[in-house]
């Protein structure tokens, strides 16, 4: 470390000019992650945050849960010693017309039991009651066009009004904000539901081990499929397209780091040539030049990460509200150490080229 730091120390311009790129491939990479996520949370945080490891659904939805209308008498043939719990769950998109107000809203309604396992944590106010009709809790991104506690809205297809009695958080569906009612409420105003019994539900929502996953699949009647959670939120209209597109963006900015990272190095060790033959023939040995090398790298690398994770914070200040962004310590550690790792891959032609410098031919070229 002693020569990686007198190098550092020695060539400032040029070691900042190669942080300053470090920083920014960095700064992107922390940037279009946590957009990635943002995208993730507003898309499906309601089945995220759902308490399901497993859906059943209608087999011809095609995975899709505004198409699945199945039976709430299911329940009672679910009743398997394998399945811990299950519940019943309706969805339909809907817009919600603000009585007093000409204020139109795009949302996804969710039917489900106010005091079971898939009910949302309420943050302001109360649940709604399974058996009055008329109320509902929404997603608190409503606050920001003007709902507020004991304000009613119209389903604009049925005409039905509802009052906002509770207020939960992280509730998404679809990129709109997700609104709770029970599960009568939701039949009145779904239109779809006409032409089926009056029991029907979108999908019934289940708490059972993996292990049990194929003894349940089997007892299942004919007509119905069970999806797991992973590949309920693959089926959200867009999720599978925006996660493999920005994942492919955050891979391919990983490869032109290492990229980057192994040119510049290479090329300042071709400069440093004579030195590392000097150094050669004075006793130094392959290993100790290639661990300064991989010092000097690393402790770039730790820097430039550091100050890039402190830049991405400040950019989410002067965010646009409301933008999806999420950017957990967790997924921070993990693409620095892949940061880490990348930086360290660069070096490996730079150590390739030290090993290949012959004192003699050095020694030479000097004199």
């Amino acid at each position: 470390m002693f020569l990686a730091i007198r190098e550092l120390k020695h060539s400032k311009l040029r070691y900042l000019l190669i942080g300053l790129i470090i920083v920014l491939v960095a700064l992107l990479v922390f940037i279009i992650s946590g957009l990635a996520n943002g995208l993730s949370s507003d898309n499906a945080s309601s089945i995220q945050n759902m308490k399901a490891d497993y859906f059943v659904m209608e087999h011809d939805s095609k995975n899709k849960l505004n198409r699945s209308i199945i039976s709430m008498d299911m329940l009672e043939e679910l009743r398997e010693p394998e399945v811990q719990t299950a519940e019943g769950l309706g969805q339909m998109m809907a817009t919600l017309n603000k009585i007093g107000s000409n204020e139109k809203t795009e949302v996804t309604i969710f039917a489900t039991n106010g005091r079971g396992i898939l009910a949302p944590e309420v943050m302001e106010g109360t649940s709604y009651d399974d058996k009055k009709q008329g109320e509902a809790v929404a997603d608190r991104s409503l606050k920001e066009v003007g709902y507020k506690l004991g304000d009613s809205f119209q389903d604009e297809l049925s005409g039905k009004v509802f009052t906002i009695v509770g207020f939960t958080e992280n509730q998404s569906y679809s990129h709109a904000p997700v609104v709770y009612m029970n599960v009568a409420g939701w039949r009145e105003i779904n239109p779809v539901l006409k032409n089926h019994a009056k029991n029907s539900i979108s999908a019934l929502a289940v708490q059972m081990d993996a292990k049990d996953e194929e003894t349940i699949r089997e007892a299942l009647p004919d007509g119905v499929t069970l999806l797991s959670k992973d590949e309920m939120l693959q089926s959200i209209p867009g999720f599978k397209e925006e996660q493999a597109t920005l994942t492919m963006m955050i891979a391919f900015l990983f490869v032109i780091a290492a990229f980057v990272l192994a040119v510049f190095f290479y090329v300042i060790t071709l400069q440093k040539t004579n030195q590392f033959g000097v150094l050669k023939a004075l006793g130094a040995n392959t290993v100790y030049l290639a661990k300064s090398i991989v010092g000097q790298v690393m402790l770039l690398a730790v820097v430039c990460i550091v100050i890039s994770v402190a830049l991405t914070y400040g950019v989410t200040l002067i965010m646009p509200e409301g933008m999806p962004f999420e950017l957990r310590p967790d997924l921070v550690i993990k693409y620095s150490l892949l940061l880490l790792v990348v930086s360290a891959l660069g070096s490996i032609l730079s150590l390739y080229r030290v090993a290949k410098i012959d004192a003699l031919d050095a020694i030479g070229r000097v004199s």
